[in-house]
């Protein structure tokens, strides 16, 4: 049987970042479509961040994207969020919107733009260190369109020199979050293109190098939750990019695609007992709100990944264990589903009244009059950077 108060304790401790780049303008390749009220500045980022952990009191930390949320003073920008009840988050760096990356950043043949990336990498963590940031998140679009571009094994060595240089730089708790993706924008190979790479690199650099699984990021039919097993397993995984898709990277909401791949991958989590902040894995949403409300969908997000939790908390390991052990193909099946199942909205609300939050909190959201206030207040809202 399932203890219903162990699984209200798990819920009420769980985290989930959010991005800054989330609340800002972003669109597709083809379109940026802009919203009144997002934010002109880091601190508004900031500020709207603080407001959905309070309508849903489980996401406490926003993370940075430099340069996008450059400023002059990191030290004021954090002492702003802990006033908001906020701290930052992951640090994540920006090495594919130069032009001098069109072949490349620490990939790259020129010794000079490697050196440039790279200096960016060493910038990032210096910005941990006044931010009192945990993770640098490391995404590179790094790799080459055509055969014979450039020689595939020396762009590895290059992408392992850059993280060395990068990995000595840490100190005290910091850790390296090295993320991957199957394809885009280099088409014919991706310099860091799958977990596997991901992992390969971070035992190469040490006990604080992790991959960072954004679930957006695979091929069609991708067993993620086997991925997340399998790191779990070497005490690899450090981080989630949710969002949801149904092609590719589409950035949409987590668990609008899949909720049942979301169920799943957060059973594996479960099923290792790394839910606890403690446990050290961070879980972040990665996504691009283009038409829809930005603070509501991110509210939506940080509930759905809730839900899934929660289903992944009601399964009966017990029952599950003996279906298994016997090799009873249907039973074991049976209890998953039935997890799956239930509609565990009821049990959220009881966990956030018992929080002193509001059971809905998009209600409450929609209540609070924090929508109509930004949409009156601010005029001409930044762009994320992405689809710029």
């Amino acid at each position: 049987m399932t203890d219903l108060a162990a699984v209200k304790r798990a819920l009420t401790a769980q985290r989930i970042e959010t991005p800054s780049w989330a609340y800002a303008n972003s669109g597709t390749r083809f379109k940026v479509f802009t919203q009144p009220g997002v934010p002109r500045n880091p601190e508004e980022k900031i500020a709207d961040a603080a407001t959905v952990h309070r309508f849903t009191g489980v996401a406490p930390t926003v993370a940075l994207h430099i340069p996008w949320d450059k400023v002059a003073d990191y030290a004021a920008l954090t002492s702003y969020a802990r006033d908001l009840g906020v701290e930052i988050g992951a640090i994540n760096t920006n090495v594919f919107q130069d032009d001098d990356y069109k072949l490349g950043s620490v990939t790259n043949p020129d010794a000079g733009i490697r050196r440039k990336a790279t200096d960016h990498l060493l910038e990032a963590i210096e910005i941990m260190g006044q931010t009192g940031s945990r993770d640098l998140k490391l995404w590179f679009s790094d790799g080459i369109n055509y055969p014979g571009q450039d020689d595939l094994r020396s762009r590895q060595d290059r992408l392992a020199a850059a993280l060395r240089e990068a990995y000595d730089r840490l100190t005290g708790d910091q850790r390296i979050l090295l993320e991957y993706k199957l394809f885009e924008p280099a088409f014919y190979a991706t310099d860091v293109p799958d977990w596997g790479t991901s992992y390969a690199h971070c035992i190469e650099l040490g006990e604080r190098a992790t991959v960072c699984i954004d679930t957006g990021h695979h091929a069609p039919g991708t067993n993620i939750e086997f991925i997340v097993a399998f790191l779990l397993r070497q005490g690899r995984l450090g981080a989630f990019d949710f969002n949801s898709r149904f092609y590719a990277d589409d950035d949409l909401m987590v668990g609008a695609a899949d909720p049942f791949q979301l169920f799943r991958i957060m059973y594996e989590i479960v099923r290792a007992d790394a839910l606890d902040p403690a446990y050290g894995i961070a879980f972040m949403l990665d996504q691009c709100h283009n038409i829809e409300r930005k603070i509501p969908a991110i509210i939506r997000s940080v509930m759905n990944v809730q839900e899934a939790t929660a289903k992944a908390l009601l399964v009966d390991r017990d029952a599950l264990s003996r279906a298994q052990a016997s090799g009873d193909v249907l039973e074991a099946n049976a209890v998953f589903m039935d997890a799956y199942n239930t509609d565990v909205r009821p049990l959220l609300a009881e966990v956030r009244a018992d929080a002193g939050l509001d059971p809905d909190p998009i209600a409450a959201y929609k209540r609070s009059g924090y929508d109509e206030k930004i949409i009156a207040e601010r005029v001409g809202g930044t762009q994320a950077g992405w689809g710029a």
